[in-house]
């Protein structure tokens, strides 16, 4: 069996760095990290292990320690302040493509547009992106839109981590639904997520299988693995290398890997390197 490697895979920049931070942090003070800092099992008992809190973001006064950490994922401007208002140290470790997308979305209603966000209902992130303005619509598949209000003017962006593809068609199905309105759209779907995307696409040219590795509560994670899926091909999500079957790859020559915005690069090594011992040990076996 040959084992192909998605050109683009794994942990992004935005999560790189928020990791980074709460573990400088945590050496030399006692933290609470407001939420999950990332969809990630094995980042969280790293945290753990140093000794960090996990906190809710919108429970300010129950946070045990007196610096606390926005997640990569961002939050409103007024929760923000409201931990602020505490008199806890905020430390902010919101993703600068998440804050990109916040800033769009505010210049759109400062030129008087509806706020849209499109992504999926409850994730943190679109609960950020649309905590600042009252009323905003979330749109995450088109029968959304029937209850978005009519509006002369609508402003939208995306959840940083949506599939562009899905981002595009609500995009034209608003459209369509709201002839007599105009629909300013920004597109804020992150680079590395289009690269991933991208390199899965061509990945699941070459493969009869692929193995998506990250969180099972991880959105960008899950969405690589329905790509797959829609594609016609198996998909495998996992979280460790010790969750690879071995029926999986009966038959199989050709075994794909890609994984999401915030999986570790020795988590993906790890499965990797038990893919290439599996498929020696077919080897010596025939």
């Amino acid at each position: 069996m040959t084992i192909h490697l998605a050109e683009h895979y794994g942990i992004c920049f935005g999560v790189r760095d928020a990791l980074a931070l709460a573990e400088r942090i945590a050496i030399d003070e006692p933290l609470t990290i407001l939420g999950e800092l990332v969809h990630n099992p094995i980042a969280r008992e790293r945290l753990e292990e140093l000794g960090v809190k996990q906190g809710a973001l919108d429970d300010a006064p129950d946070a045990v320690t007196h610096r606390v950490m926005i997640t990569a994922h961002g939050s409103s401007d007024a929760d923000r302040e409201r931990w602020r208002a505490t008199g806890r140290v905020v430390e902010d470790a919101t993703c600068p493509l998440v804050r990109h997308a916040h800033g769009q979305l505010r210049r759109l209603v400062e030129e008087g547009c509806f706020p849209v966000v499109i992504g999926k209902h409850g994730h943190v992130e679109v609960l950020g992106l649309a905590g600042d303005f009252p009323g905003a619509a979330i749109l995450e598949t088109e029968a959304d839109i029937e209850g978005i209000p009519e509006q002369p003017l609508y402003g939208v962006v995306s959840q940083t981590t949506q599939p562009i593809d899905r981002v595009l068609r609500l995009v034209v199905a608003l459209r369509n639904a709201r002839p007599n309105s105009r629909v300013r759209f920004r597109d804020t779907v992150c680079r590395p997520t289009k690269d991933r995307q991208e390199a899965l696409r061509k990945l699941m040219g070459e493969v009869e299988v692929v193995i998506v590795v990250g969180g099972r509560n991880s959105n960008n994670t899950r969405e690589l693995a329905q790509t797959v899926r829609a594609a016609g091909l198996p998909a495998h999500h996992i979280e460790r290398a010790e969750e690879l079957r071995w029926e999986w790859f009966e038959g199989i020559e050709h075994a794909g890997i890609t994984g999401g915005t915030s999986t570790l690069p020795e988590t993906v090594a790890q499965v990797q390197q038990r893919l290439m011992e599996m498929a020696a040990q077919c080897e010596v076996a025939r």
